[in-house]
């Protein structure tokens, strides 16, 4: 929420590079905001991309629903399918709930982009 009460807006952008689907946010992810979050990834899921790239470089605030989501995300993809581009507000979280042990992060679409894909074990 903004400093004069309003809620502030999520802004979501979709876009494929290969055989990824990259989904670019702006704004802040909280409770009220997290169901357009959860929209966006199914919608991008349904398209089975090979990689699908969360990109959240641009997110101010990173709450515990849009954790969900990504734990959801992480589920519906196989290992290391799912890739996070994590602000500094968006990879504290992340790190403390220990889901950077799940989830790959990176610092740019690039390089999220050219991570090699993980054999299974």
């Amino acid at each position: 929420m903004s400093a004069d009460g309003k809620a502030k807006s999520l802004d979501v952008e979709a876009r494929s590079v290969d055989s990824a689907r990259i989904l670019s946010l702006t704004g802040e992810i909280d409770m009220a905001s997290a169901p357009q979050f959860q929209a966006a990834v199914d919608e991008a899921l349904q398209d089975k991309p090979a990689t699908l790239v969360v990109d959240l470089s641009q997110v101010e605030f990173f709450g515990s629903a849009g954790l969900s989501v990504l734990l959801v995300a992480a589920e519906a993809l196989p290992s290391g399918r799912l890739r996070v581009v994590a602000s500094p507000p968006v990879r504290r979280p992340i790190e403390v709930t220990g889901l950077d042990k799940l989830l790959s992060v990176h610092n740019s679409v690039d390089d999220a982009l050219a991570e090699e894909p993980r054999r299974p074990a």
